[in-house]
């Protein structure tokens, strides 16, 4: 009998700042926490402590594995950007307050400032997820290295208000560009003292790739663990799916509120291709696919 294809995902351990998270036999499932008024898919909807602390409890009793905690939006477009003592006096107060109702929660951070991401490990988060990929804070490579935290490494071409006038890229072009600069991304956090057993890898979907162009690194992701890191995936709500969907729409993109369950297929999708995290908005019905999926590649296993 033959077997369909999917991606063989080895067994390990992300090591993250105080333990460590299995990863290969499951897809482990991050919630997004937005505490901005501004984010693309939920600004404003968490933006008080109060609002997010509960939103973050309730992610973790969906089945959440990580909580992902930003203050500042990197939604498209050229947008002012905040202070990093805003950003701290939004993300502090949160990771507190979840830390007092689940002490062993496992919290990233999601930043790209070294001295939040400090201030953040300090209060307690395990994970420090760059959406940058160290490239828009230079003291941040070394702060790191030094906090001995988890980290995740997006890839982005270039700053939001920069992807409208970014060159188009043709269908062959997107995975080898992803693939080169992800490796000179790693290659440039170990070379300043960051593990690789604590690294991460995320291909950045919709961060300077727009609409389709998305879909080649969706359909190839599991090239990049050729790479040697585990993988991340965050296809949630994505404007490229709601793109896809506009035939079914009247020709018109469906919204950010509309796009669950493109995303849940979407995650399947990556899941299948090999991704081992995959970052999320609406929790529940996604840790109950990434179930599935997983049976899926168990089941696929010589």
């Amino acid at each position: 009998m033959e077997t369909m294809t999917f991606a063989n995902r080895a067994a390990s351990l992300w090591k993250l700042k105080t333990r460590s998270l299995p990863l290969g036999a499951r897809t482990l499932v991050m919630g997004v926490l937005n505490v901005t008024p501004d984010s693309f898919s939920d600004g404003g909807q968490h933006f008080s402590s109060e609002k997010a602390i509960a939103h973050g409890i309730a992610m973790l009793q969906q089945g959440a594995d990580i909580v992902d905690i930003g203050g500042e939006s990197t939604r498209p477009g050229d947008h002012p950007p905040i202070s990093s003592a805003t950003e701290q006096d939004r993300v502090l107060p949160v990771i507190a307050g979840i830390l007092n109702h689940h002490p062993d929660a496992n919290l990233s951070i999601d930043t790209y400032r070294a001295d939040t991401a400090a201030a953040a490990i300090q209060a307690g988060a395990e994970i420090v997820n760059d959406v940058s990929g160290f490239q828009w804070d230079p003291a941040m490579p070394g702060t790191c290295a030094r906090l001995g935290c988890g980290v995740v490494l997006m890839h982005t071409r270039g700053k939001p208000a920069e992807w409208k006038w970014k060159p188009r890229l043709r269908p062959k072009e997107i995975l080898p560009l992803v693939q080169q600069q992800l490796e000179e991304r790693l290659a440039f956090a170990v070379g300043a003292g960051v593990q690789q057993e604590r690294i991460v890898l995320d291909p950045g979907f919709g961060f300077g790739k727009v609409l389709d162009e998305n879909y080649p690194l969706l359909a190839n992701l599991s090239s990049l663990r050729g790479l040697g890191c585990p993988i991340l995936a965050g296809v949630s709500r994505k404007a490229f799916l709601g793109h896809t969907l506009a035939e079914l729409n009247n020709g018109v993109d469906v919204s950010v509120a509309e796009r669950d369950a493109a995303s849940l297929a979407a995650m399947v999708a990556a899941i299948l291709a090999g991704a081992d995290v995959v970052r999320v908005h609406d929790v529940r019905p996604s840790v109950e696919a990434a179930r599935i999926a997983d049976a899926v590649l168990a089941a696929n296993r010589p």
